[in-house]
């Protein structure tokens, strides 16, 4: 197990061109399961391939265990990878596979037996060890694969999106494995992928990546629910967040967000009471979660008649789309309920629950600033009319 700290990093592959890495900053501690989530080409891989040394950084350090390995060569790390192709030897026996890299290294026999016998146990491919991968299925290379990384018994595991190229069955199994495997070998690792379930489910810390840049790091709670801006709270969530136009009110002294179903009005009080937001443009953030069916007892919080306009039963819940501000709203609620298209619904919300976003940058307001850099006016741009 080890520390692994990323400090100021930068990755530039020529001169003019523009940074794909910047300014990195990150700290995990030992044994911690880093996810780095994002888009593709917002720079996930090319950090991952920064600490594993297939890449030289332009700037900053990498540092392990506090001792700074950004000039040391991929063999001399200590870190192991596996790749989302699986990069299996086809004319080898699995066996042969896994005990490769520990030939390299010049294992005793007698070691390298042991340690294949330890890793195949632990990821029941036992009964697999003299087919070659051709014989294998998806799921089976990529157990090989895992294997042959976790033999070497490194400091630190790096995972290039190595579920992405299995079904979508597989992919939650192989995932429940990974997280197992890392629950009993507590070793720290670093996972990439684009799949906001996987960093959710997997990660002790979360990095949500954009453009090269940082947007928000912490605790998938975190992420979760106390998005630094648009995009992290866009990209996290599914069914995404609904982002809802609007111009902020005041009424005898509460600042107020006016929301319109076409059949009904509805003031929803906000907690916040800075003058400068008052007749502001802002994206009011809302989970689908957060927006259910009002109970008798409303308990005092804002209601509003809207009419479904789709509805979407996915087994443990129902979708339930409908119109606010001109903007199509996405509601879950429970499984048993099945309106039908055209129905009113009386929907209830809670204004603690409310996140509210700058139009023109996409920060946060009334939040502590996370990200390391503003989302632009250009990504904003995607949220109005949605």
């Amino acid at each position: 197990m080890a520390t692994l700290e990323l400090r100021n990093v930068i990755k530039t592959y020529g001169a003019g061109l523009p940074d794909t890495l910047k300014d990195i900053q990150l700290k995990i501690d030992s044994g911690e399961f880093l996810i780095l989530v994002g888009p593709s080409g917002c720079g996930k891989s090319t950090l991952m391939n920064c600490i594993a040394g297939l890449e030289n950084i332009t700037g900053g350090a990498i540092l392990v265990d506090n001792a700074d390995i950004s000039g040391m060569s991929p063999k001399d790390r200590d870190i192991a990878m596996v790749f989302q192709s699986y990069a299996l030897y086809p004319t080898m026996t699995v066996r042969e596979n896994i005990a490769f890299g520990l030939k390299i290294r010049k294992m005793s026999a007698a070691a390298i037996d042991e340690e294949v016998a330890r890793v195949s146990k632990l990821l029941q491919i036992e009964h697999l060890l003299n087919r070659k991968p051709g014989q294998l299925s998806g799921g089976q290379q990529q157990r090989v694969a895992m294997g042959r990384a976790l033999a070497r018994r490194p400091k630190i595991y790096l995972f290039d999106e190595p579920l992405s190229n299995l079904d979508a069955k597989l992919r939650v199994e192989m995932r429940t494995e990974i997280k197992l495997m890392h629950q009993r070998l507590k070793t720290t690792t670093v996972y990439v992928t684009h799949d906001q379930i996987e960093a959710m489910t997997l990660g002790d810390k979360v990095a949500v990546m954009k453009d090269g840049i940082i947007q928000q790091f912490g605790t998938p709670k975190d992420i979760y629910n106390d998005p630094a801006n648009l995009f992290v709270a866009s990209f996290i969530g599914s069914p995404p967040m609904n982002f809802i136009p609007l111009r902020l009110q005041r009424k005898e002294g509460r600042l107020l967000a006016l929301l319109d179903s076409g059949q009904a009005r509805c003031e929803l009080p906000l907690g916040m009471n800075d003058a400068g937001l008052e007749d502001r443009e802002v994206i009011l953030g809302m989970r689908p979660e957060q927006i259910v069916l009002a109970s008798p007892e409303a308990n005092g919080l804002p209601t509003i008649r809207a009419e479904v306009q789709v509805t979407e039963p996915t087994g443990p819940d129902t979708l339930v789309f409908v119109t606010l501000n001109d903007t199509k709203v996405c509601c879950r609620l429970a499984p048993d309920v099945a309106p039908q298209v055209g129905e009113t619904l009386n929907l209830q919300f809670d204004p603690a629950k409310v996140l509210l976003f700058d139009a023109k940058t996409g920060e946060r307001l009334g939040a502590v600033g996370r990200a390391q850099a503003p989302v632009t006016g250009d990504n904003v741009a995607q949220f109005k009319g949605r």
